[in-house]
């Protein structure tokens, strides 16, 4: 849904109205995720893919008809679908859209979530799907407002509490509620689709590897910082558009820098003088990934003064040196795509091993 909003928020500012399909549950080998997102809006136009191509002429059809109409359906699409406007899945598994029209009068904070997601602000839609609830109502949470209705004040309350802790683990999916937002009861499906900043990439040493990782760190959706001590190497016409470009010392730049349980860390300088006082720093916040280039020597020297400097080895297996996967890379483009691999893999639990050795589902059971 992100990289679409502003096209939505243009077709909404003009007045025209949309067909919005939002995947909101999936099941066995389904192609995306909950809050993937596609729209029809004026002559046709379409924006965005809820299935990679398996069912997007039937949620086309959808679109145009919930305009006309001006009532959200819920849809589920699958091989074992027996409805009319179902088609198989190429890839197999079952995705439920939510499909719903969009104007300023159903939907008056529309604009405002966009502008939000445009500012990198924390939001979450809640969006009615099923039972005795207006389906398609939606309740813009932030942190310290909202704005819309389910159609029930107490049910408003039980999202808007859900919602905002959503909010702060950057989590999207399904609750159930009764008609009055009581919490035992599951009369009422309400899709949560959380809107946190992006994740943050910290990369460490400008060097020619770290304008690769920041343009694949930049195109995976993370806000990417790049650091360096020194000036000459860490000027922004060296690194894509929207990086930023801190000249700091990297341990004092981290120190003072907030990470959380998203944050990307890759350690690049390859000096003892700079990547073991940062490793010490990261090695003991919060980050999803901390990786560090070095070949094996590298690794082990900087291993030996890490044990010196007093980290634990719990704290030691969190770091991913030599940083990236065994693709063979030799280019610094190749090396960033082996570190870009192994930090998706990290993230969703995948193997690394190559698709045609593997058995199974290619997407895990949900």
């Amino acid at each position: 849904m992100r990289e679409i909003l502003p096209v939505l928020n243009g077709w909404y500012a003009a007045g025209v109205p949309f067909g919005l399909a939002t995947v909101v549950a999936v099941s066995r080998s389904a192609p995306r995720d909950p809050g993937a997102a596609m729209a029809v809006g004026p002559d046709d136009e379409v924006v965005g893919s809820v299935s990679g191509g398996c069912v997007e002429g039937a949620v086309f059809e959808l679109a145009q008809e919930v305009v006309a109409s001006g009532e959200a359906r819920l849809e589920s699409f699958g091989y074992s679908d027996e409805d009319a406007f179902a088609v198989g899945l190429t890839c197999g598994g079952e995705i439920t859209l939510l499909v719903r029209p969009v104007t300023p009068a159903l939907d008056p904070s529309f604009g405002a979530v966009a502008r939000s997601v445009a500012a990198g602000e924390p939001v979450t839609v809640a969006t009615v799907t099923d039972g005795p609830a207006p389906r398609g109502a939606t309740l813009a949470v932030w942190p310290q407002r909202t704005s819309g209705t389910l159609g029930a004040s107490g049910l408003d309350v039980a999202v808007t509490a859900d919602a905002r802790g959503e909010l702060a683990l950057g989590a999207t999916g399904v609750r159930h509620y009764g008609p009055r937002g009581q919490r035992r009861e599951d009369a009422v499906s309400v899709f949560l689709h959380s809107f946190a900043p992006p994740p943050r990439m910290l990369v460490f040493g400008a060097i020619d590897y770290a304008a690769a990782v920041a343009r694949i760190g930049d195109f995976l959706g993370y806000r990417v910082t790049v650091c360096d001590a020194r000036p000459v190497f860490a000027t922004p016409k060296r690194f894509p558009g929207g990086v930023e470009v801190v000249v700091e010392w990297p341990h004092r730049y981290l120190r003072d820098t907030a990470t959380d349980e998203r944050t990307v860390i890759c350690v690049l300088t390859h000096d003892p003088k700079f990547d073991v006082p940062l490793l010490e720093v990261a090695l003991r916040r919060p980050a999803a990934y901390i990786g560090a280039m070095g070949s094996r020597r590298t690794h082990n020297d900087r291993r030996r003064r890490l044990v010196e400097a007093g980290l634990t080895d719990r704290e030691l297996s969190r770091l991913r040196s030599p940083v990236g996967l065994d693709l063979g890379a030799r280019t610094p483009e190749e090396v960033a795509v082996s570190v870009a691999a192994e930090i998706v893999a990290l993230r969703w639990g995948g193997s690394g091993a190559p698709l045609t050795a593997m058995q199974g589902a290619i997407h895990p059971a949900s």
